[in-house]
């Protein structure tokens, strides 16, 4: 689902391209295959100048105000680009929620022919791409995960973060091909009630009910139980199987995003989408913040409310991306992650794996790095990786070579 999607123009006369979904798909993917080194690097380069050393997962500044404001809010950003280290929220945090969202925001796009057309619809040929493209993520996961090092079954991970991508956007898509908007929702609220229940009241032997620690959590759990393999930590897998379910509703909280802008109501202009989307994105960042309350806010466990909040957030940049870039057609300033966005797949294995752009930066950027000084390394360093992988992604797309699963 990389680049295929439409949108109406505003008076609905001609359909363009949905620039923003693919500018989008490429910001979120920037930030992992490049972004954070760099803006960890400049944070480094920062915080040595200053004599100050980093805290745990943060830069601690503290009553220090000899920091200029951008030396602060770079500082700032490298804070952000650290998942919690079990409940809370940050920038961080966002990444992987908001890429299952945008996958959800082209199906109604995407799937349109088919629900147009009943014959298509019951079409053997759609189910088959959809199971190929699951069975292609969960395999390409599996292999970057070190599949072919071939340390033994006990060393192979098999969990991954490309898995958790298929198999959610697999059920999500089931769900929108096979049921009304009403019902769709009627399974959105019925799968996040049912997480919620079942990590509150089944009870973990050794723990009890409702025990929402790292090793007494229902989802830990489970994974030690059934998860093959090698967990990602001792005792959970951040990308587990009982939590991959209410992953499934990252994903329809983007189908439902995609069915207001695909709906064609002549009295609701593309302005009108944008606020209307704005607005369901404010409340759903209220209700996880109230669900929180009871069923704390963590990716890990891909909580309800954490549901909620990083579906919110999701809704709302999405609503910027979308009438900035397409309703008020100012999209050139996007055009690098456009780039980025129609070959997401592509830079994040090879980025994860298949190819080592520190290296290749090194060797090609090694001299220039090499006249600043010692504390600036980092950030240029990375920053020659992403000028690579810039010149390597518009190369591909002038070429109008995407990888398609």
């Amino acid at each position: 689902m990389n680049s295929e999607q439409t949108a109406k123009t505003e008076s609905g006369a001609k359909p363009k391209r949905l620039i923003s979904l693919d500018a989008l798909r490429g910001f979120d993917m920037f930030w992992i295959v490049s972004g954070e080194g760099i803006f960890h690097g400049i944070a480094d380069a920062i915080m040595k100048k200053n004599g100050l050393v980093r805290n745990a997962t943060d830069w601690t500044i503290g009553t220090n105000n000899s920091l200029s404001f951008f030396e602060k809010f770079f500082i700032g950003i490298s804070n952000q680009l650290h998942h919690s280290v079990w409940n809370g929220f940050t920038f961080y945090d966002l990444i992987f929620p908001l890429f299952i969202f945008i996958s959800g925001v082209s199906m109604p796009f995407s799937y349109h022919k088919y629900l147009q057309n009943p014959q298509e619809q019951n079409s053997k040929k759609i189910y088959y791409a959809l199971i190929k493209r699951t069975l292609i993520l969960v395999t390409l996961g599996v292999i970057i995960n070190g599949l072919f090092k071939f340390n033994g079954y006990e060393n192979t991970r098999f969990a991954s973060v490309l898995g958790r991508i298929g198999l959610s956007t697999f059920f999500a898509a089931l769900i929108y091909l096979n049921s009304s908007l009403k019902k769709q929702i009627y399974w959105f609220i019925g799968i996040l009630l049912g997480y919620y229940l079942l990590m509150i009241f089944v009870p973990v032997p050794g723990f009890g009910s409702g025990v929402l620690t790292p090793e007494g959590n229902l989802a830990a759990y489970v994974d030690r139980l059934f998860l093959p393999g090698k967990l990602h930590r001792v005792f959970y897998d951040p990308e587990g199987l009982l939590s991959t379910i209410p992953a499934i509703c990252s994903a329809m909280m983007g189908v439902f995003a995609g069915t207001v802008l695909k709906a064609d109501l002549p009295k609701v202009n593309p302005t009108k989408k944008t606020i209307f989307m704005a607005l369901a994105g404010i409340l759903c960042i209220i209700l996880g913040l109230v669900w929180s309350l009871v069923f704390p806010i963590n990716k890990t466990m891909w909580t309800s409310s954490f549901v909620l909040y990083a579906g919110g957030f999701s809704i709302l940049i999405f609503a910027l991306f979308y009438y900035t870039i397409d309703v008020k057609s100012m999209y050139k300033w996007s055009l690098p992650f456009v780039w980025i966005g129609t070959n997401s797949i592509l830079i994040y294995v090879c980025a994860h794996g298949f190819f080592n752009f520190e290296s290749s930066s090194g060797f090609v950027f090694g001299g220039l790095i090499n006249f600043l000084a010692d504390d600036h390394h980092q950030a240029a360093l990375w920053f020659g990786v992403f000028i690579i992988q810039i010149c390597l992604l518009k190369f591909l797309y002038d070429k109008k070579w995407f990888l398609k699963i």
